[in-house]
């Protein structure tokens, strides 16, 4: 295909996702996704600056869920999030491995990859989810949120223990992480609060938000990391930034505006593309048993401790931590690169993990939206009253 094309395809299926999604009232993260996966089957490779473009856009996503996260009821409610988050990640980690390595005879490695790459949850679609129905100003919303980085940082944790052989460069990445969230966390007022900075049309501070999440992305890959944990924790601790003043406030719904206008649907889409149909077809028994499996394990360490904890919210809460894209697919990817699982079962796991992202969603969005659950108090308004 000529590469001229290509940034027109693409422009195109961005277009569509958004037009389709407001047809169908779904989530316009599941409509990219799938029509990448099309795209992909049908010839659409992707170039580099989509592949990179869309690890900053999932590292974009990530950094806005941090912010999103209201710290005073993540200290409320750890509790919660720390045993929803937690049971979401080693009921399928332990599941999928047993599985891959008793009943499929996979080798110890390929079955660890398995057991890593569907023990996630995609923070990536969960903030996207909510923010598009406006559930991420909820006591539920925000809960969901803090469990998915519990569930992630397991996952990552999970990673690099098993896997992963630290080097200068780790650490390099892990000191310069550290330095950035503290200067950052501790100086940011002098960018975003500056009144010579404000409103204006060059977006000085958007502009100093990447420059933050480049550098955790550059140094992540000098050092066989990943800057997701980072990101993550950077919007958390500056979280208050954007909560003080109404011109903060206003900065986020900027960052939003220029993040799902180009930034993040390629994230979506490039996940797409990763998806081969003729070899899931060549293993799809295969594939629907292990995307069952992790849908009955997160249903079974979701299910019942979000009855207890986020009544009427709890189907809704377990369909979207069921979800994985963007630490399922790093998994996967790794796997592959270090000859621990091969094409075949990547693109099990990939679509396992893809289709993850969509059909949990599709449901929950569907049938179990909780916006007029009474249980459920928007935090913002409450506020404001």
């Amino acid at each position: 295909m000529h590469a001229d094309i290509i940034p027109l395809i693409v422009g195109l299926l961005i277009f569509l996702a958004s037009l389709i999604s407001l047809w169908f009232g779904l989530s316009v993260a599941i409509i990219e996704i799938t029509l990448g996966a099309i795209a992909g089957n049908l010839g659409l490779q992707a170039e580099e600056w989509m592949l990179y473009m869309a690890t900053f856009g999932g590292i974009l996503l990530t950094y806005l869920a941090g912010t999103e996260i209201d710290t005073q009821l993540m200290k409320e409610k750890f509790k919660e999030s720390f045993l929803i988050g937690s049971f979401s990640f080693f009921l399928p980690f332990i599941g999928v491995f047993l599985f891959a390595y008793y009943v499929v005879n996979w080798d110890i490695n390929s079955a660890l990859i398995a057991g890593i790459a569907l023990s996630t949850t995609s923070l990536a679609v969960v903030y996207a989810v909510l923010v598009e129905t406006g559930l991420n100003r909820t006591e539920l919303g925000k809960i969901l949120m803090a469990a998915t980085f519990i569930t992630d940082m397991g996952t990552a944790l999970a990673l690099s223990i098993v896997f992963l052989e630290p080097t200068w460069y780790t650490a390099l990445f892990v000191g310069i992480a550290v330095l950035v969230i503290v200067v950052a966390v501790n100086f940011s007022h002098r960018v975003l609060e500056n009144p010579r900075l404000k409103n204006k049309v060059i977006e000085p501070e958007i502009k100093y938000i990447f420059l933050l999440l480049l550098i955790f992305i550059y140094f992540a890959k000098l050092g066989d990391g990943h800057a997701v944990l980072p990101a993550f924790l950077l919007g958390l601790l500056m979280s208050g930034h954007f909560s003080e003043t109404s011109q903060t406030k206003e900065l986020r719904n900027r960052l939003r505006t220029v993040a799902y206008a180009v930034i993040t649907p390629l994230f979506f889409i490039v996940g797409g593309l990763k998806i081969s149909i003729p070899m899931i077809y060549s293993a799809f028994g295969l594939f629907a048993v292990l995307f069952l499996l992790k849908m009955l394990t997160k249903f079974v360490g979701v299910y019942f401790l979000a009855k207890r904890y986020l009544p009427r919210g709890e189907i809704y809460t377990t369909l979207l931590m069921s979800t994985g894209l963007t630490f399922g697919t790093i998994s996967s990817v790794f796997g592959l690169n270090a000859g621990y699982i091969d094409q075949v079962q990547y693109s099990v796991l990939v679509g396992v993990v893809v289709a993850s992202a969509v059909i949990p969603t599709f449901i929950a969005q569907k049938w179990f939206m909780p916006v007029h659950s009474e249980d459920i108090v928007d935090i913002d308004n409450e506020s404001n009253r």
